[in-house]
């Protein structure tokens, strides 16, 4: 059963664990604010990364996952490499270092891992199947697929998804950058779940979010 941190849980915890010498000490405030953004954090939300090769795109999508909820983002490589760096938490400032990120050889593993935890596969594309995102119910659970920079999400990567979405477009360029277009899309999944009261209650379990607020407390 999902259950808030309260108030109790998180004194006994701020007695409980040694102070941290680092730069960011376990003080009330960040014992607060941390278990206000876990008790926000959306499970049933995710992004897949496929071959997206700019550590500032990756980098702004992270950002926007972090932002909106999003627990866990995925990536798929099977063209270009990583960019080095890309997904370390290396610095207080970067947004990998509050949202995982699970990495996958192939589109097809990314997909079947996704099914298994029950979630729906929309693929960003601009085709004739695709439909309009504002259309679309985004308080299922639900993986959003963006592709490379310059190709786009790969054929393996449309034609296994259940559908495909499209932003739609009014001005003579007919793309949007990987990371604005999933920014966008994360935020109509932001309002649509906000509407239907989804950052109301937490969503993860207790025992998950306890384990989660011990990790974040040593970051």
């Amino acid at each position: 059963m999902a259950s808030e941190l309260g108030a109790a849980d998180r004194r006994d915890l701020a007695r409980q664990t040694p102070v941290k010498t680092s730069r960011w000490p376990r003080t009330d405030r960040r014992v607060d604010r941390v278990a206000a953004v876990l008790n926000r954090r959306q499970p049933d939300l995710t992004v897949v990364l496929e071959n997206v090769h700019d550590p500032h795109n990756i980098s702004a999508v992270l950002r926007s996952c972090d932002a909106t909820g999003v627990l866990r983002a995925h990536a798929v490589y099977t063209i270009e490499e990583p960019p080095p760096e890309a997904f370390a938490r290396t610095t207080s400032a970067s947004a990998a270092k509050w949202v995982e990120v699970e990495r996958h050889d192939s589109i097809a593993a990314c997909y079947a891992a996704l099914r298994a935890a029950g979630f729906a596969i929309y693929a960003t594309a601009l085709d004739e199947r695709s439909e309009d995102l504002y259309d679309i119910d985004l308080t299922r659970p639900v993986a959003l697929v963006f592709g490379n920079e310059m190709r786009g999400v790969s054929d393996d990567a449309r034609n296994g998804a259940d559908r495909s979405i499209a932003i739609p477009m009014m001005g003579m360029v007919q793309s949007l950058n990987i990371s604005v277009a999933c920014a966008v899309s994360l935020y109509e999944a932001l309002r649509q779940r906000r509407a239907a009261g989804a950052y109301a209650r937490p969503t993860l379990d207790s025992a998950t979010l306890a384990a989660l607020r011990d990790d974040w407390l040593r970051r």
